[in-house]
């Protein structure tokens, strides 16, 4: 069994907005920045290695948090939400001939129109988990946790998620030996500097 945890880029304005970033490369906002200056990694993983999506914001939290270069691999990059991306949320749901709706009634194959369903993301993100071979840190985006949560978890994008994905948190992941995740833990907050 191979431990990884999982943390989520600080802040945005377009999450602050409520705007679906997907793979637009928003950098963190003034506050990200300062909220994320005041964590760092627990002292139990601070030699893992690291990995980054290649957006500016994972890359930027990976490298705050780590104190070192991180590499990045695209694999960890966003789900696509193709024509919705830069959309703010609340709006997509008002509108009634928008497919958009609650991730809780998604399913594996709901697909943004031009983007990209959980399922095809799970594929990209098993390869990715594949190739680990032993405790990593993954710095990436809250639809990729949901993705390998929902993995370890079984859950189905239906009904309410299983788990609670947190800011400034590690989420711990258990893989089994072909790198498929099998089990995860609550959430840890990072501690303070």
């Amino acid at each position: 069994m191979i431990r990884i945890g999982l943390i989520r880029h600080f802040p945005t304005a377009w999450n602050a907005e409520g705007r679906l970033q997907g793979r637009s490369d928003i950098p963190l906002s003034p506050e990200g920045r300062a909220a994320l200056a005041g964590h760092a990694l627990p002292e139990a993983w601070t030699d893992v290695p690291v990995l980054a999506s290649p957006l500016s914001r994972a890359v930027e939290t990976a490298e705050t948090l780590a104190g070192r270069p991180v590499p990045a691999d695209a694999r960890l990059i966003e789900m696509d939400f193709g024509d919705w991306e830069g959309r703010i949320g609340a709006e997509l749901l008002a509108d009634p001939a928008c497919a958009y709706r609650p991730v809780e009634e998604w399913g594996w194959d709901f697909r943004p129109p031009g983007g990209e369903s959980p399922r095809q993301m799970a594929g990209r993100l098993l390869a990715l988990l594949a190739t680990l071979g032993g405790p990593h840190l993954l710095i990436t985006h809250r639809g990729v946790m949901r993705c390998i949560l929902a993995l370890a978890s079984g859950w189905d994008y239906a009904g309410p998620e299983p788990f609670r994905i947190r800011r400034a948190s590690l989420h711990e992941v258990t893989l089994d030996a072909a790198g498929r995740p099998v089990a995860f833990a609550p959430p840890e907050r990072l501690p303070k500097r």
